[in-house]
């Protein structure tokens, strides 16, 4: 009997590893159908989850209340497992080389609670290589046994939207691979319990681990694109929202737009793919530039600020300014790699302690992460100058009457400065209240 049929009659059980954004939501689809323990380091994470309550926001609290997911943070759990997913983070490092500590963490708890005929698949976004060359060897030391005869091991990269309730674990076609034809056909048996689209296997786990490196790179490139037109367009007095709204009428224009490029993904990617070509001997022409232009986005934005404080006759150092917004993308808690902290530090460097407001980000995470104290809105009085940071639907639906109750009573209407990072306001109503505006 296929690991796949003990897996879908009960005799066998699934073991996520990593029980953040993507880790959970798996867990828990995998747990209407089978068996599944669900593991994660972070005793805090887990004692939610056992108490039924979704930091993430991804599945909701009811979803996890009534799962039948195994939490648990004690690793010899995992031996009842066969088919382990590692859905651990994969960062960089200060000088953008990338940071492998979580995922060869996670492959040594493993590999300690390895046993025969098991399958291990890594979702974990890596560059080409590493699943092959990093994880067999720790797996193999740690557990005594031989990949490709006592277990076996694949790659299937994770494509989970933070807070994008459309395009689910379910409906996103699944990139599936393995060490060999039969451990990828067993693999994606078992993926084919959930993803009810499909999954698409490849010949390798290289060509495997390169697609999710590559269609993470390929958006980041579109988004610098857009970012450079915005600092041009800027100085040449047009609008870039109105630009790409023109250019979208036609069929194969892409849709992308400025903005702060921030997050665990797409901020994050491009760097595996340039550390293993730069390893091979070739430099990237396009790849780190477009990573430079967006890097560059938050100082040219906090910049921007100042220079509007400035041209309305304030003095930055004195003027109150207040950030709606946090996360690294609306609708969602997930602060990682958030480049809203970078236009806050570029503010304090011309003394500027802004207000920070945001309903989805966690207060204790943003105190630890970045030392920033959130401030509930209904405390926010008196501005100078409102930045609306994150397209939270909070803020899209605040009115302009909402927006004129946050600045200061002494100002006149062209001193209200509005800066809007992700156009969610248009510019007739903007100028119909003689705002001072400006917009990426």
């Amino acid at each position: 009997m296929s690991l796949y049929e003990k897996i879908k009659n009960g005799d066998e059980s699934i073991a996520l590893i990593g029980l953040g954004y993507v880790g959970m939501p798996i867990a828990v689809a995998f747990s209407k159908k089978v068996k599944v323990i669900g593991f994660d380091l972070n005793k805090d994470k887990i004692k939610l989850y056992k108490s039924g309550i979704d930091p993430t926001n991804e599945v909701g609290d009811e979803a996890i209340k009534n799962c039948t997911v195994q939490f648990t943070d004690n690793e010899e759990d995992l031996k009842k497992a066969k088919f382990y997913i590692v859905a651990v983070p994969t960062p960089v490092n200060s000088d953008h080389t990338p940071d492998l500590s979580p995922v060869e963490g996670a492959s040594h708890i493993v590999g300690r609670n390895l046993t025969k005929g098991s399958m291990v698949v890594y979702e974990s976004t890596v560059y080409p290589g590493v699943t092959e060359d990093v994880c067999i060897p720790i797996l193999e030391s740690e557990s005594g046994l031989k990949c490709g005869i006592d277990f076996n091991i694949g790659y299937s990269p994770e494509r989970i939207n933070p807070g994008d309730k459309v395009h689910r674990l379910e409906n996103i076609k699944k990139i599936v691979s393995g060490y060999d034809e039969e451990s990828c056909k067993e693999i994606e048996n078992i993926y084919n319990l959930v993803i009810e689209v499909g999954t698409y296997p490849v010949s390798s786990i290289k060509t495997a681990e390169a697609i999710k490196v590559v269609e993470n790179s390929q958006r980041d490139i579109n988004i610098a694109f857009m970012n450079e037109l915005a600092m041009v367009f800027d100085k040449m007095g047009i609008d870039t929202n109105e630009v790409v709204d023109g250019m979208n009428t036609k069929w194969n224009a892409l849709g992308f737009r400025p903005g702060l490029v921030g997050g665990h993904c797409i901020g994050v990617d491009p760097y595996y793919f340039t550390y293993k070509a730069e390893k091979l001997g070739y430099h990237s022409q396009i790849i780190l530039n477009g990573r430079i232009v967006n890097n560059s986005m938050a100082n040219y934005i906090g910049e921007s600020i100042i220079k509007k404080l400035v041209l309305a006759g304030k003095a930055p150092k004195n003027s109150k300014i207040v950030i709606l917004g946090l996360t690294f993308k609306e609708n969602c808690p997930d602060i990682r790699n958030t480049k809203v902290d970078d236009v806050i530090k570029k503010l304090n460097e011309y003394g500027v302690k802004p207000i920070v407001v945001d309903p989805w980000a966690n207060s204790d995470d943003a105190r630890r992460e970045y030392g920033i104290e959130l401030t509930d809105i209904s405390s926010v009085k008196n501005v100078d100058c409102i930045v609306i940071a994150v397209a939270h639907d909070e803020f899209k639906n605040m009115t302009m009457d909402d927006l004129d109750k946050l600045y200061s009573k002494n100002l006149i209407q062209k001193e209200k400065i509005l800066i809007d990072i992700k156009g969610i306001k248009t510019i007739k109503e903007v100028e119909k209240k003689g705002y001072s505006y400006w917009r990426l």
